[in-house]
């Protein structure tokens, strides 16, 4: 691993004057902003048992399926369509330290998105109610828990988008596929749990399986103080799993 802080802070200045970092970021932080005060009005409006920072990371899926695959299409897809990545696969550096270059690159770019959003509670606070302490918009428990549920499931998440932009030199299809795979991960595991699992017993032994893979809960738990340490497991393991795919299909179109 020798290379990999060399390759790691030449990935991070390419995401820094990359059009497509800037359009994600811009995209992500009026998307955010906005659906946090949309938050804000229906909790002034309707009472809510959940605090505001609760709900407002429950709707986290809708920037990921957007944002992740902006970040991502372009950091394997764009080397292969130029021709660039065989040049980098001569060079000393190994295949796994060019992908985890580029895979913690587009993944401290996600988290530090994420980290300006925390901005948008201390506004509220400062602006709307900032001498209560009792206020739910002091409930930092929540947003912590919130965040880093963010972080540890951005492991994952990134980890898909990287390996979408390896399987294609398209870099619009990368883009479509990582989409493609994120929502069905984050969205299609809440809908299975809708089935009428009771009208198939033999499909009822795979509903626990189903509600432990929902991101959704693991969300609820983290919001609540809960750290379980089965997510953590989940997510870092799977990571592993889809870095090492990633790893595998890009030693494997390198030697066709």
């Amino acid at each position: 691993m020798r290379h990999f802080h060399l390759l790691l802070v030449h990935e991070l200045r390419m995401l820094a004057v990359s059009a497509a970092t800037y359009s994600a970021a811009v995209l992500f932080l009026l998307m955010m902003g906005l659906m946090y005060f949309l938050v804000i009005y229906q909790y002034d409006n309707v009472f809510q048992n959940d605090p505001p920072s609760a709900q407002y990371f429950q709707v986290f899926w809708i920037p990921v399926v957007f944002v992740v695959p902006l970040l991502t299409m372009k950091s394997l897809a764009e080397e292969r369509r130029h021709g660039t990545l065989e040049a980098m696969l001569t060079t000393p550096a190994s295949t796994l330290e060019i992908v985890l270059a580029k895979y913690f690159a587009a993944y401290f770019f996600y988290i530090g998105l994420w980290a300006l959003t925390l901005l948008f509670p201390w506004i509220a606070v400062l602006f709307l109610n900032p001498a209560n302490p009792d206020s739910p918009l002091h409930d930092t428990a929540s947003l912590s828990g919130g965040f880093m549920f963010v972080c540890i499931s951005g492991l994952l998440y990134v980890a898909l988008g990287v390996l979408a932009s390896s399987l294609t030199r398209n870099t619009l299809v990368a883009g479509m596929l990582s989409f493609s795979m994120l929502f069905v991960l984050i969205i299609g595991g809440n809908l299975l749990l809708h089935l009428p699992w009771q009208d198939a017993p033999f499909l009822a032994n795979f509903h626990p399986v189903v509600e432990y893979l929902q991101p959704f809960q693991h969300l609820q738990d983290f919001s609540r103080g809960v750290m379980d340490t089965r997510p953590f497991f989940l997510y870092a393991s799977n990571t592993i799993l889809v870095l090492g795919m990633t790893t595998m299909a890009i030693e494997a179109r390198a030697t066709n």
